[in-house]
């Protein structure tokens, strides 16, 4: 983890392997991806099939106006709650790159939810020198599972 949760308030940042470890070892946690509609259906999500659990998706921001969503809270914890994971379970948020995600964490662990972390370089990673995401960091580089729709 690259972060203590002790100077934060949330659990911290960890990267998308250790993010998929986690999921792979401790049943309850749950992965929540905060991008948008848009974002989801065009770019791609996380396949957590092999797990037999499903990615929640909640926007963090709307599409198209990119709008904070103030039901985030709400709509995530009804989520949760419709997949039995309670407030104690490890949650971890995922964005296109790990901003929105931080954030989302953030509010989460706000409102309870303290195992509540952020996968750094998110879905997609960072830009590389050909300022193309997908293969410096994040899930899709660390050749984790997702799928197209």
């Amino acid at each position: 983890m690259s972060s203590s949760p002790s100077s934060l308030d949330y659990a911290g940042d960890i990267g998308a392997a250790e993010a998929w470890d986690m999921l792979q070892s401790n049943p309850k946690a749950q992965l929540v991806d905060v991008r948008t509609v848009a974002e989801w259906n065009f770019v791609g999500l996380p396949d957590l099939a092999a797990l037999a659990r499903k990615v929640h998706c909640v926007e963090w921001q709307m599409f198209p106006s990119m709008a904070p969503n103030a039901d985030f809270v709400a709509q995530t914890s009804g989520a949760l709650s419709a997949a039995g994971a309670g407030t104690d379970v490890p949650l971890l948020f995922l964005c296109r790159s790990g901003a929105r995600s931080r954030a989302a964490a953030r509010a989460m662990a706000q409102a309870g939810y303290q195992n509540s972390f952020n996968i750094a370089g998110g879905f997609e990673g960072d830009l590389n020198g050909y300022r193309h995401r997908g293969a410096e960091n994040g899930w899709k580089a660390a050749g984790l599972p997702w799928k197209q729709s």
